[in-house]
Parts: C-alpha cells; structure tokens; sequence
C-alpha cells in the first residue's frame, strides 16, 4: 500500500506524517520532489544549498524510490508530496501505482501561516492550483473522485478523521496514529530546522486553531486567497467526512 498524501505547505501535512509513521506497519517519506523541484526551477527557498545537496534532483530517481522497495520492507508506504513539486516536465504516470489522497485546508488559513515564514507569497508558492490539477488528473484515471481530507476535520475530531481515512483507502486504523513522541526524526527532511519547529515539540495533532477571516489578511495577500478558494472549495465537496469544521 503507497499512500501519496498530496497538500501544499503549511497544511498539517507534517503532523500527518508523524501519524502515519508511528504506525508499526509504515515506513514514511517527506517531500521526496524537493531537491528536483529546487534544481528544476532555480528558485530560492529557505536552506536551498543544503535541500540540493542532500536530496534526489533526478525526477526519474525519485519516481524508481517511490516505487520500488519499501524502506524497512514495511506494508503501508506513506509519501508525503508537496503539489507545488510537481511541476512541468515532472511525469504523473506514476500517479497510477499508489493510492492518491488530498489534503486541504482554508486558504485563510493557510495564507496567514506561509507568510509568517516567507516575506513573499504566489499562488504557486501555496500549491491550490496545482493540487486542485492532479486532483482532476487522478479522477479522470480513475473515473471517480479520490479521497479528500480537510485539514479542519481532522485537527476536530482526529480520531474520527483518521479512522474514515484509513477505511476510504484500505487499511485499519491504529491507536498509534493519535498520538506521538516529541522531537525530529531521521525521517524529516533537511529543511526541518526552518519549518518544523512547532511539530517537533508535538505530540499529537493540535486542537483546531481559531479560523483566519479574510479581513485579517494583508492587503497582497487578499488576491492570491481569491484565487485560492475556489480551487479549495472544489475539493472540499468531495472530502470523505460531513460537514468541515471550522479550524
């Protein structure tokens, strides 16, 4: 079982993969496009040398890992993707050899966090474009829609969030997914020290957070949160729980 857990960043999306890998049955990896993505494009991202250095920046390579043996030679394989990675000249076929889940979260929401860790912020940066294309891409292969998590259901109600989760894509719940020792991993990527700050001295998933009102934010960013929430809403009507909650 290869789970590709698509979001853009500052989505909970590292919390989520501390629950995935406190299973005893996964193995987990965390935004395995990084350094391709980087090298691709020429942009500068916080500890961009060091991302470059450290990790894959042949696409194809990447594609192989994801695909090949699973680390630890574990049943459930959890990769954690970043939908702003994928960018042009970055194949999908492989999109047909794992079972495609998004997660999503209010571009308000989203919008405020990002910007506390970078002065400058595009549509791009925040991935609700790109997620909301391989999201129509995966449907359109499999003739129905994939899997949608909020962000906001699962921080209500995790339990009840991870439990529908692991039903939807074929795999039992465990108790281990709730909660998790502090501190970083092997696991996490090099660029931990800029943004995981906050995950590292959790141990489970935070009570949801007060939702950000688009009046709160500044004024550039108002634009890109316009662009953002229809692409966020789209997804929201198939998300797998009831009504989102507000977070």
């Amino acid at each position: 079982m290869r789970i590709a857990m698509w979001s853009g960043p500052r989505n909970i999306s590292t919390a989520m993969m501390r629950s995935f890998e406190n299973r005893p049955d996964t193995a987990v990896v965390d935004e395995p496009f990084y350094a391709a993505y980087l090298q691709m494009t020429g942009i500068d991202h916080p500890m961009t040398p060091e991302i470059i250095e450290a990790g894959e920046t042949d696409w194809t390579k990447v594609v192989e890992f994801l695909l090949g043996p699973v680390p630890g030679s574990c049943p459930v394989f959890y990769q954690k993707q970043m939908t702003h990675h994928m960018i042009e000249g970055v194949g999908r076929d492989w999109l047909d050899d794992v079972v495609n889940v998004f997660l999503i979260r209010r571009p308000e929401n989203v919008l405020a966090s990002y910007s506390a860790k970078r002065e400058e912020v595009t549509l791009r940066d925040i991935g609700f474009q790109e997620q909301a294309d391989i999201f129509d891409e995966v449907a359109d292969r499999l003739g129905k829609a994939p899997p949608v998590i909020d962000a906001a259901d699962v921080l209500a109600d995790p339990r009840a969030a991870l439990t529908r989760l692991c039903e939807v894509v074929g795999i039992p719940f465990s108790e281990n997914m709730l909660t998790w020792p502090a501190g970083r991993r092997a696991s996490d990527g090099v660029w931990a020290p800029h943004w995981y700050g906050a995950v590292e001295k959790s141990t489970g998933f935070s009570p949801p957070s007060k939702a950000v009102a688009y009046e709160e934010l500044s004024e550039d960013l108002k634009p890109i949160c316009d662009d953002a929430r229809p692409l966020y809403e789209k997804l929201a009507r198939h998300r797998i729980m009831g009504e989102t909650a507000k977070d």
